[in-house]
């Protein structure tokens, strides 16, 4: 059931509406269990698109084992969705700095507002993002600290390759997660992919994991997959990143998410037009190469990768 959360009007006699997709399990079948997936928040981050098909073509297909209720926000930034950009067009905004928004407050901060009542309540809510054009990330849920003892648990269900607890000085308060996980709704942010694009293995991996999740917490009772077994990090002194020494174009030769040696070759900053490579860029570490640079123009300073110390 594809339902309106929020809407206002626009110029033109248009109206900006943000939906979402209700399923609901068969009658004499509910466990009163709901759970939320969010994605879209950022306009160029695309991967959690396909998860929302993905997870609504399955359920769909074998919707007897359905338990619980299923919400599934697909575009909480529709004309970032439609135009491909970060933020909420025309008014250069973060979406993800606005929550909890303010039902009195200016257009965006409504639907915030609006978005964070109608979350408030879920047993659980994923909020899904990509990462931006320059970066690929490897499946990952990303926690603060402050509620790592609930989440974590939850977290390990997800079937995601890597666990990362976040200092406290690192939260972003007006972020969707942290005024769902304030207030009582359990929030996990997965991030996966990279920008502008579709990684239809990563989205694969994930939904295998919501299904997983949601048999654990009794919303379906159909076979799912063991999840992987997930690194978790909660030290930041655990992760080392990797920056340009120099402004060129960078070619990577490391593959990610292996293993990766101390002085082990990561990639090239090369220079196009005297064919000189400017730098050979080395770990500095053993671990495991869990972010890299997938746009190749960089500037001196820009991040080209994330290390997890082994």
């Amino acid at each position: 059931m594809i339902t309106t959360v929020a809407s206002v009007e626009m110029p033109l006699d248009e109206s900006l509406k943000i939906q979402k997709n209700r399923i609901m399990p068969e009658e004499g079948k509910d466990s009163g269990k709901r759970i939320s997936i969010v994605t879209g928040i950022h306009g160029d981050e695309l991967e959690g698109q396909y998860v929302c098909f993905e997870l609504i073509r399955r359920i769909e297909e074998q919707k007897h084992f359905l338990t619980g209720t299923v919400d599934i926000y697909p575009a909480m930034n529709p004309l970032g969705i439609d135009s491909i950009t970060r933020g909420i067009p025309a008014f250069d905004l973060d979406m993800n700095r606005l929550f909890p928004g303010n039902t009195e407050g200016s257009m965006t901060e409504f639907l915030a507002a609006e978005i964070v009542k109608d979350l408030c309540g879920s047993d659980m809510c994923i909020d899904i993002h990509a990462s931006n054009i320059y970066l690929t990330e490897v499946p990952q849920v990303r926690i603060n600290e402050l509620h790592k003892d609930i989440l974590v648990p939850y977290a390990k269900e997800l079937n995601v390759d890597f666990i990362w607890v976040h200092g406290a000085n690192t939260v972003l308060e007006a972020t969707l997660a942290h005024s769902l996980n304030s207030r009582g709704t359990p929030t996990l942010v997965v991030e996966m992919g990279v920008g502008m694009r579709i990684t239809k293995e990563y989205c694969y991996q994930l939904v295998d994991g919501i299904f997983h999740l949601m048999q654990v917490m009794g919303i379906w009772q159909g076979e799912t997959i063991t999840p992987r077994q997930p690194v978790i990090s909660d030290n930041n002194d655990d992760v080392c990143f990797l920056n340009a020494s120099v402004s060129g174009v960078f070619i990577k030769e490391a593959k990610h998410w292996e293993k990766i040696h101390k002085g082990e070759h990561i990639g090239d900053i090369i220079h196009p037009l005297t064919g000189k490579v400017l730098d050979r860029i080395e770990s500095p570490v053993d671990g495991i190469l869990f972010t890299i640079r997938e746009y190749p123009i960089v500037d001196e300073g820009s991040l080209i990768g994330r290390i997890l110390k082994w």
